[in-house]
């Protein structure tokens, strides 16, 4: 695949395409008990060690084991964060059924992109360039797929190109712990087993550092951080 064209490091973020919704009040009191059983089924601890909960646009990049991490990392958010935080999530899994849409775009205010590429002219960034562009905060699964084994798979190219991007957004990194532990594949009950959701210090784009180099750099820094958190 070619790799979508994005403006020079310090060029404006284009204007979003539709202008960027709020949720609504009814949206938010639909995600209170979802974030409240979502942290009393697995004890979630937030551990904020690298930076504080503070009102900043940021990319929230993490581990990717489960679909239920963006519920525990967006649920460990504060009331006011979340609220303006959306997951980035693959289209081809959130758009079936009846249920995943509704709770996607109705609940979570989620950020569908298209892993599949059925219009290869188009730029599968575009989406979260818009939610960048209208202020809002990322949760980003830089692996692009659950990695149901340990460590970190390869990171995709995507969150280099929006770090180069938008130099302005703080890059946070985030481990999820024991939550395939908690709720392994084909486990219908929970385990009990205490999940911690640790903030690391921002990470930012070096001058003139090379995709490798920075992917490499921003993977090493969220096995560190999942050490730290043992």
């Amino acid at each position: 695949m070619n790799d979508p064209q994005i403006p020079p490091p310090g060029e404006d973020l284009p204007a979003a395409a539709v202008p960027c919704s709020r949720p609504s009040r009814a949206q938010r009191l639909l995600a209170w008990p979802i974030t409240g059983f979502a942290r009393l089924l697995t004890g979630a601890r937030s551990l904020w060690r690298g930076c504080a909960p503070e009102p900043k646009q940021r990319i929230y990049f993490a581990n990717h084991c489960s679909h239920a991490d963006f519920v525990l990392l967006w649920s460990s958010l504060p009331p006011a964060l979340r609220a303006r935080t959306r997951p980035v999530a693959g289209a081809d899994y959130w758009q079936q059924g009846r249920l995943r849409p509704f709770l996607i775009h109705r609940v979570f205010h989620g950020v569908l992109v298209d892993r599949e590429l059925h219009d290869r002219h188009s730029n599968p960034l575009q989406p979260l360039l818009d939610a960048l562009a209208g202020g809002d905060s990322l949760i980003l699964f830089p692996e692009g797929t659950r990695n149901p084994g340990e460590g970190l798979l390869p990171f995709k190219s995507g969150l280099y190109r929006l770090a180069r991007t938008c130099p302005q957004v703080e890059l946070v990194p985030v481990w999820i712990a024991n939550l395939n532990r908690v709720m392994p594949k084909g486990r219908v009950l929970p385990l009990p087993l205490l999940c911690t959701v640790t903030f690391g210090a921002p990470l930012s784009l070096g001058l003139d550092e090379r995709k490798e180099a920075f992917l490499a750099r921003a993977r090493e820094t969220l096995l560190n951080l999942a050490m730290e958190a043992d």
